[in-house]
């Protein structure tokens, strides 16, 4: 036996230790999922639906047999049938076609060029219906869902908001709409799918392994510990990896049939049709208020789509029942399905959207009130959650406006607009709140003591750039009295204890509850043992779900406050965007330089919402036009001149072992609002549909 090395005194959580995985990345050594290739490697290419709905009447198998290097093709009237009930997951199951670019076939060859030119080639013969793709908010199949993302009720209502709407002094009334966007993280989606016997091992990039393993086992039918999920690196996600998407129910469909190993990686057009995008809205805002601006009323009615296959309704109305005091209030969802793809997560969904639609209502009002746009929110802050009543573990929004106000320089901030400018261009300033809640889910960790003196730590979590497994050896590092140095983190396995999904913001709070309770049991049994670690190490583990079902007795939500200086070109309509500054309230920092990453990243992604992104729906062809990264337009490093992310010191006992909140989308949340207030103040013209393209400000 040798011993435990000594419990040191040193606080590790909260230093801008380097990324753990940095050198694995930069030198190339981290494997992703397409860097796997496994003995006698076949390549899988899906063809997708040319049509956005109907019947696909006879696939041409037979011609595709008889081009070299060709092995299979298969579609529903030769595909194996899956254990499902999930339209969505039910791929080849059904003649059906749901949406243009739905998985209808694949062809499998020997070399990637070989199946490529196959699938391009490969004659489908359909019968095509008409399709319906367009949104809008009286569309006659419109209705009320049981519920939205998360579990939150669809509609809310208190006090009687339409007559204090009728009543309020100065009201504002108006629509906000936000297009379909498409999440386009740096790694594109591919799947290795191996089978061995009766199990089943998949290299997939994903947000949640534990998840993905669950799934595959059910459509399957086998149990979950013979499937094998593997997904160390993932090269980003924003929401898109948190899913279960039919490539990769489709790669392993196939290895199953071809009896060998597959790969099939999608190119970035084809993950604009079945890798989840944001849904577009619709959202109308009424806000009444007294003269100097405390709101009486508040109602907010959101507008969106989904598929025919699947119904995913995003809670966009689900922040404005949090950000301000109003005694009558009413909030509501309502869904359309439609011929197209299912949207799904997208960094921050719900709040994103939601909060751009109340955040330029607020803006209109201060501006109606004559009042300025931080006192507004100010004087309607509220003393404690307006939907749950519960009191806040903490809130801090106000010190997050005065904080910011004084680094971005808003006193004696004239509020006329149209009134600065330098030479042709017009110049703006603009704020707006942000909010997300702080959530936790159960998860397990384990962790060992080794030999050698070092500790392993092992949960199946996600680090989708996150900087997850950096901070996660933070932690335990504290709660083992150790050095990171000293502590080993291997995560992205779904061999390792459960996890939560890498999304919602929670990801850090979850796994790290775990992996202190984990290394908590580890220090009792090594001081049992008087410190002496056996020749075959000792290990501890933990699961967190008693501890994080118990009862909530706080409203746990993080705030923030983005500011934001526009220039648009008085000629042209052009809009830059100079300054971008946040300052967040979001518990304890465990690691402020993958803090600030995540804080400036999502304000860099919620530029892009605002200036650019907008995928584009041909309602004749029933398809979206700009499926590149040519023409889907996002933010790039000129874009992006000069972003600041602060944060308050915040002490928060109420919230998971290490006093923090979740980072990783409340920076997107704000920005749009903030810069489409900005662009107001600098033209006096009121975007209210992003994005704030040239041709709504040149008229």
């Amino acid at each position: 036996m040798t011993a435990a090395p000594p419990v040191t005194g040193a606080r590790h959580v909260g230093e801008a230790l380097d990324r753990v995985d940095g050198l694995a990345k930069v030198t190339g050594s981290a494997m992703y999922a397409y860097d796997h290739g496994p003995a006698d490697l076949l390549h899988a290419v899906p063809v997708e639906a040319a049509i956005a709905r109907g019947e696909v009447v006879q696939v041409d198998v037979d011609s595709m047999l008889k081009r070299p290097g060709v092995v299979a093709a298969i579609w529903h009237g030769n595909a194996p049938r899956l254990a499902t009930s999930d339209e969505e997951l039910a791929v080849l199951q059904s003649r059906r076609v749901s949406y243009r670019g739905q998985y209808i076939a694949v062809v499998v060859a020997e070399t990637l060029d070989d199946a490529r030119e196959a699938a391009r080639t490969l004659h489908v013969q359909y019968a095509p219906e008409e399709h319906d793709v367009g949104l809008r908010a009286d569309h006659p199949k419109m209705y009320r869902p049981d519920s939205v993302n998360a579990g939150h009720p669809t509609d809310t209502e208190q006090g009687d908001p339409d007559a204090a709407l009728a009543s309020a002094p100065v009201v504002v009334d108006e629509v906000y709409s936000t297009p379909a966007e498409h999440n386009n993280p740096m790694e594109p989606h591919a799947t290795v799918a191996e089978w061995h016997g009766d199990g089943l091992t998949v290299h997939e990039p994903s947000q949640n392994v534990t998840g993905l393993r669950a799934t595959l086992a059910s459509l399957f039918g086998m149990p979950p510990a013979h499937v094998h999920v593997v997904s160390p690196y993932v090269g980003g996600g924003f929401g898109s990896k948190a899913k279960v998407h039919p490539h990769v129910i489709l790669a392993a469909l196939t290895a199953k049939q071809v009896g060998r190993p597959v790969k099939m990686a999608l190119t970035r057009r084809q993950m604009f049709a079945a890798t989840a995008y944001r849904t577009p809205t619709i959202q109308r805002m009424r806000l009444g208020a007294e003269p100097d601006g405390r709101l009486v009323a508040l109602t907010h009615d959101v507008f969106e789509q989904s598929s025919a296959l699947a119904e995913f309704a995003e809670q966009a109305a689900v922040p404005s029942r949090t950000m301000y005091a109003a005694p009558h209030r009413r909030t509501t969802h309502r869904l359309v399905r439609l011929d197209v793809p299912t949207p799904s997560w997208m960094r921050a969904p719900g709040e994103c959207p939601g909060m751009f639609a109340l955040e330029s209502a607020m803006d209109e009002l201060a501006i109606a009130c004559g009042v300025d746009p931080i006192d507004l929110r100010v004087r309607n802050e509220p003393a404690a959650d307006p939907h749950s009543g519960l009191p806040f573990s903490s809130r801090n929004l106000v010190g997050c406006l005065r904080e910011g106000a004084r680094r971005f320089g808003w006193a004696g901030r004239d509020p006329r607009p149209g009134m600065r400018r330098r030479g042709r261009l017009l110049v703006g300033t603009g704020v707006a709140a942000a909010t997300f809640p702080a959530l936790r889910a159960p998860s397990s960790a384990s962790a060992r003591a080794e030999p050698d003196g070092r500790y392993t730590v092992r949960i199946a979590a996600a680090d989708i750039g996150t900087g997850a497994r950096t901070v996660l050896t933070q932690i335990a590092a504290d709660a083992l009295g150790s050095t990171p140095g000293l502590v080993t983190v291997e995560l992205g396995d779904s061999a390792l204890p459960r996890a939560a999904v890498a999304g919602g913001s929670m990801g850090t709070a979850s796994w790290g509850t775990a992996v202190v309770r984990a290394c908590e049991a580890l220090r009792e049994r090594l001081s049992a043992v008087g410190g002496a670690v056996p020749a075959g190490g000792l290990e501890a583990t933990a699961d967190t779900t008693q501890e994080v079902r118990g009862r909530q007795r706080y409203a746990r939500h993080a705030f923030g406050a983005q500011f934001a200086e526009v220039t648009v070109d008085a000629d042209t309509g052009e809009t830059r965007v100079p300054r971008l500054l946040g300052v967040f309230a979001v518990g304890r920092i465990l690691n402020p330089k993958t803090a600030r990453s995540q804080l400036i990243g999502g304000m860099t992604m919620g530029l892009s919402m605002a200036l650019l992104e907008e995928s584009i729906m041909d309602r004749e062809f029933g398809d979206y036009l700009n499926r590149d990264l040519a023409q889907y337009h996002i933010a790039a490093n000129a874009d992006v001149r000069d972003v600041q992310a602060f944060w308050l010191e915040e002490d928060d006992p109420h919230l998971n072992p290490m006093g923090s909140k979740g980072i990783g989308e409340i920076g997107i949340v704000g920005t749009a609002a903030a810069i489409a207030n900005a662009v107001h103040h600098a033209t006096g013209v009121r975007i209210r549909d992003l994005p704030i393209r040239l041709d709504k400000l040149v008229r």
